[in-house]
């Protein structure tokens, strides 16, 4: 009987270990980053990357007084691509209606057909410690344009970030790696 209980006991450690330390499963909860993501996709994020971010990874993010200022545990977290890190000025959109990082072009293979960077004219300088985030599905996205003006200007603070989601785990039909 002791021995089964420490079995448990072992078991409830491991499983709070993985979910802290490994990976961490979560529900995409929009179609704000279609078509890569869909609505109830569950995907693992990747906690040995937390607090980091590239350009161009696919992040979750704790967006509890940015996104979701007051928000309740289900809009808590939030999954978006990294368009800027600290030091990057983005801009949109240009003459020729792209979005650019330090003055390139930025190529977003991901986009949706016909979809334009953004109809939100911005020029941004990405503070040290900061990420500047948009979702791919940029029409029906609430993201770092829409929070220019508030506290932070958009800007979600690295320690924000959950981690890196690496893979669909459910539905079977779609699981892959991103």
């Amino acid at each position: 009987m002791v021995a089964a209980a420490v079995c448990i006991v072992l078991l409830v450690l491991g499983a709070f270990a993985v979910r802290h330390f490994v990976a961490q499963p979560f529900r995409v909860p929009s179609a704000s980053m279609q078509p890569v993501l869909h609505p109830g996709d569950v995907l693992l994020a990747d906690r040995s990357t937390r607090g980091t971010a590239e350009r161009g990874d696919i992040v979750v993010v704790d967006g509890r007084g940015y996104f979701a200022p007051t928000a309740a545990d289900g809009d808590r977290y939030w999954v978006k691509r990294v368009i800027g890190v600290g030091g990057d000025r983005i801009t949109c959109c240009g003459e020729d209606g792209q979005l650019r990082v330090n003055g390139e072009v930025l190529e977003e293979p991901y986009l949706p057909a016909d979809t334009v960077p953004s109809t939100i004219r911005f020029d941004v300088l990405v503070p040290e410690g900061r990420v500047f985030l948009l979702g791919d599905n940029r029409g029906d996205s609430t993201d770092s344009r829409h929070l220019l003006g508030a506290p932070g200007g958009g800007m979600i603070p690295l320690d924000r970030v959950v981690g890196e989601a690496d893979r669909i785990v459910w539905p079977l039909s779609r699981r892959g790696a991103l």
